[in-house]
């Protein structure tokens, strides 16, 4: 999908129908609850909103809308879908840019259709860049050390990004964006995608894990892209180098990585996203043992950033995911109504 940025003309090109649409929003938080009210007020939408996740209990909370408007935080199942579709749903907008977290082919066999949002590229690709800093100047080790007065330097100095060759891999609207940040750096930039669109070097894959100092991985979870780093390829990385992921967990085969990490071949690794990070993700263990053993092993590295799936989460980001969302349900209604 093309990002927009939400824009008043189609507030106007909506209001048509927004009278008559009624959208049930799952899985809100406050602040995103507010959002939500901000904007179906503005555009005349009536709202159900509730902070549960979409699931066969909650579905009838969608009765009598034929739209949905859902968070990526919790795995949804089909029988939720199944349930949306017995409700009389057949539009499902998930306000992420990612849809692995439903079955899309089922979906579609029950009648409901699927579409992702766009939101500001700048917000992943701002974190991105901020971990590959905090990375090569040994951001994890320095502050763990402060945080217990210990104010000596490291034994080893940082890197500095211009003397540094970064690999992006996917340049879509993310990989573009944190390609634009770092001319701003100096360094080299190569890029790898099945359709070039932006201005880097592109080289073949192998090519780009064989010279990258730093890899960054931007491409969606596909069957087609899941394990795209695997043990073969993390092997062709180049000893020392470091792996960023701020795209999907499934990306990468954790447990490849892990060995090339304890075996001091990669200097580090900073990752938003996790394989198996659905239900410890976004919410509050502690107190409580760590039962994603790969996470714990990951977190005792002091080369290893590890936070839980926020580089989307700004203010700006999320107000665009919400009324993008709106916006998808309306031009759904608009293109049933009037074909």
């Amino acid at each position: 999908m093309t990002y927009r940025e939400p824009a008043r003309a189609a507030d106007r090109r909506a209001g048509s129908l927004a009278s008559s649409t009624g959208i049930t929003f799952y899985g809100c938080e406050p602040g995103e609850a507010a959002l939500i009210r901000e904007a179906v007020s503005r555009l005349g939408v009536t709202p159900t909103v509730t902070s549960a996740a979409l699931s066969e209990a909650t579905a009838e909370l969608a009765a009598g809308n034929r739209c949905v408007s859902v968070g990526h935080k919790t795995r949804i199942a089909n029988a939720a879908l199944h349930a949306l579709s017995r409700a009389g749903v057949r539009y499902l907008s998930t306000r992420s840019i990612g849809c692995n977290h439903l079955d899309l082919a089922y979906a579609e066999k029950v009648g409901i259709s699927v579409e992702n949002v766009a939101y500001s590229p700048d917000s992943v690709a701002d974190y991105t860049v901020m971990l590959m800093l905090m990375a090569i100047r040994n951001a994890k080790s320095l502050i763990r050390r402060t945080d217990a007065h210990d104010y000596r330097l490291s034994e080893l100095p940082g890197k500095e990004l211009r003397d540094l060759t970064v690999g992006v891999i996917g340049t879509g609207r993310i990989g573009a964006a944190v390609i634009d940040r770092l001319w701003g750096f100096g360094g080299q930039k190569l890029a790898y995608d099945i359709h070039p669109r932006t201005s880097a070097d592109y080289v073949p894959l192998d090519a780009l894990l064989q010279q990258s100092d730093i890899v960054t991985l931007h491409t969606p979870l596909t069957p087609e892209t899941r394990h795209l780093l695997d043990r073969d390829r993390i092997e062709q990385l180049k000893p020392g180098a470091i792996v960023v992921n701020t795209g999907r967990g499934g990306l990468i085969d954790t447990e490849a990585l892990l060995s090339a990490l304890e075996s001091g071949r990669l200097s580090g690794a900073a990752l938003d996203v996790l394989e198996g990070e659905e239900g410890m993700f976004y919410a509050d263990c502690r107190g409580k043992p760590i039962e994603h053993t790969q996470l714990a092993r990951l977190q005792k590295l002091p080369n290893v950033l590890i936070s839980p799936h926020t580089a989307y989460y700004t203010d700006h980001a999320l107000r665009d995911a919400v009324e993008n969302s709106i916006l998808n349900c309306l031009n759904f209604e608009s293109w049933t109504t009037h074909g």
